[in-house]
């Protein structure tokens, strides 16, 4: 499964402290352990630190790329931003996010095949997050159908179905589960599926606990990738143990050492 590691956003404090004081060390450090740990992609945020959102993106970049090498999600609601982000990021970037509106995938599609980047893809629209899976399904097949239209490569497309914190969208979470069950049937071959999973647990007391029980029950449900936090151990444990008992990875007595070496 693809790890996005989620920790280099400016709506963390530390992270907001670190982008206005231009304090390069912290970014850097930050990208490193997540590398360290597992992550195989990092998404880069701004948020709300900076009052110039594209050169603070265009500084993100440069200082996690003279770090780590690792490919970068770059993760903005605005198409310039993102842009920014693209033009120095380099080879498998992805753009994090698209809804399924039409402004937003005529704008972003393009861009995608511009860059050859991978491009996240939320399933909602100007309406807002569906509960429903048909129409969950809708705009995931409206997404895949558009991102053909503009020649980008359905194998670059990763479909979020869009997590609801647990204490305030109970039923949802196992409705979201079946939504990623439902997109294997869309197309062949079948779209990749993505959640961003801290989501799940927001403002929940057992945020861990909630976290990596949640990604392996979408694991087993045929989750390709998540937005999360690479730094939890226990979390990073149960996803490498959950690939292993679906037989994505040989046993071995080590099997936790022999994945992270790899």
């Amino acid at each position: 499964m693809l790890v996005i590691g989620e920790l280099i956003n400016g709506m963390y404090q530390n992270v907001k402290k670190a982008i206005q004081a231009k304090d390069k060390s912290a970014i850097q450090k930050l990208a490193k352990d997540q590398v360290a740990a597992g992550a195989d992609v990092l998404d880069v945020n701004v948020g709300p630190a900076s009052a110039d959102p594209k050169a603070a993106m265009k500084w993100l970049v440069q200082s996690i790329r003279e770090a780590v090498n690792a490919p970068l999600s770059i993760d903005s609601t605005k198409a310039d931003v993102i842009e920014e982000g693209l033009k120095i990021a380099g080879k498998g970037s992805t753009i994090n996010s698209t809804s399924a509106d039409d402004e937003r995938l005529n704008v972003l599609l393009p861009m995608a095949k511009k860059y050859d980047a991978n491009v996240i893809a939320l399933t909602m629209d100007k309406a807002g997050v569906p509960r429903d899976i048909n129409k969950k399904a809708e705009l995931a097949l409206k997404i895949i159908a558009s991102s053909m239209e503009h020649g980008v490569e359905l194998e670059k497309i990763y479909i979020d179905p869009i997590v609801l914190p647990v204490n305030v969208a109970q039923e949802h979470c196992g409705e979201l589960l079946e939504a990623i069950r439902e997109f294997q049937v869309l197309c062949s071959p079948a779209p990749k599926t993505i959640v961003g999973l801290s989501n799940v647990s927001q403002r929940a007391l057992e945020r861990s606990l909630i976290n990596r029980t949640y990604l392996v029950m979408a694991i087993a449900n045929g989750l390709s990738a998540a937005i999360m936090d690479p730094l939890d151990k226990d979390l990073m444990d149960a996803m490498i143990t959950a690939e292993l008992i679906l037989n994505k990875n040989i046993y071995c007595d080590s099997y936790l050492e022999a994945y992270r070496k790899k």
